[in-house]
């Protein structure tokens, strides 16, 4: 049982290595074990792209271990894809190659999976086993699971304030509130997630840009809610370097699919909610619908706000900051769970997560 967690560990390390670059799609790494030895390993790489069972076998074939395959062991950590999608079924693929065991971390929650993958493994004599680490693989693929099973993306709410408790100038002045190497962390996070967001104040007043500089990685999607399409054309939000969605009460558009946006399309789209109390909820449901399965919401407080109220948050990155300004628009308070903590120069980081 140790040997089974140690190389199941290795698969999630290794599935970690596609954060930010397989959305829509699930993190996936396998390990192909014989006699106690690696002879095989891979991870889901890019959207379209090879699985981590195909990466894992070629890698198990290119150095010469192809006949060893029938006695080995993969730790995968998802249930191998049963359908045909951007690439051919990797349970199908298991079963050519008569891999002895698989071990998984999860089953699929996706309907096109659930369970297909698992049923053809064992149908075909190969012995299977699920549900080791199961919960670390959640945490894994938090988005794609909040996708799959609660019909929205992932939320993550961040926000800087002072050390006595404001996000901003009451007036709007400009606030530099964390430090160089907090700021770098957010940009690190925003290469994470599918999308950004950010309310009508913030995008009227500070005129963000929404993209990655500090750090390398894609460029999220920006959303900037503006109920009745008053923003001024010029601000940075529309200069058509990167895709946008303007969610409002009075147009909707699509976007084209989501692998395009990564291939230098600058569109923007319009997505239309009606007014009401479940404004969020139905603007949630419409990012998802686009392929969105994680939001990274910075602001402003209204926005905030909004998201708490409704609960339709999972979490909380709170910056501290060694500012002090006396008066401005209150932080928001914080709820749910406190995970940890940490010190980035004088920057105090707090996680939160709802539940």
């Amino acid at each position: 049982m140790e040997a089974d967690i140690q190389w199941m560990r290795r698969a999630l390390q290794l599935a970690a290595n596609g954060l930010g670059n397989v959305s829509p799609n699930p993190m996936v790494g396998c390990v192909i074990v014989h006699e106690g030895s690696i002879i095989g390993e891979g991870w889901h790489r890019q959207y379209g792209g090879p699985h981590a069972e195909v990466w894992a076998i070629h890698d198990a074939e290119s150095k010469g271990n192809a006949h060893l395959l029938p006695e080995a062991t993969a730790y995968v950590t998802l249930e191998p894809c049963s359908h045909t999608g951007k690439t051919p079924p990797c349970a199908d693929l298991i079963v050519s190659k008569k891999l002895k065991k698989v071990i998984i971390c999860n089953s699929d929650p996706n309907p096109l999976v659930s369970g297909r993958g698992i049923a053809r493994m064992i149908d075909a004599g190969i012995e299977v086993k699920i549900g080791l680490l199961p919960s670390e693989g959640l945490a894994l693929n938090k988005r794609f699971f909040t996708a799959m099973e609660q019909k929205r993306p992932y939320v993550i709410l961040k926000w800087a304030e002072t050390a006595d408790g404001f996000l901003a100038h009451e007036r709007g002045e400009a606030l530099r509130i964390s430090g160089m190497l907090s700021n770098m962390r957010v940009h690190q996070w925003r290469t994470e997630e599918d999308a950004i967001l950010v309310g009508y104040k913030t995008a009227l007043m500070d005129n963000p840009r929404l993209n990655v500089r500090n750090w390398e990685g894609r460029d999220p999607v920006r959303v900037v809610l503006d109920r009745h399409l008053q923003l001024p054309a010029t601000l940075n939000l529309f200069n058509k370097i990167q895709p946008t969605i303007v969610v409002n009460y009075l147009q909707e558009s699509s976007l084209p699919d989501f692998p395009e946006r990564y291939s230098g399309t600058s569109d923007m789209a319009y997505l239309q909610v009606n007014p009401g109390a479940d404004e969020i909820e139905q603007m949630l449901i419409g990012l998802l619908a686009r392929k969105i399965q994680s939001v990274f919401v910075e602001g402003g407080a209204a926005v905030i706000h909004a998201f708490l109220q409704t609960g339709l948050w999972d979490e909380i990155r709170r910056c501290q900051g060694p500012v002090v300004i006396g008066n401005g628009v209150k932080a928001p308070t914080t709820t749910g769970i406190l995970r940890s903590s940490e010190k980035v120069e004088k920057d105090l980081w707090t996680y939160y997560s709802r539940v």
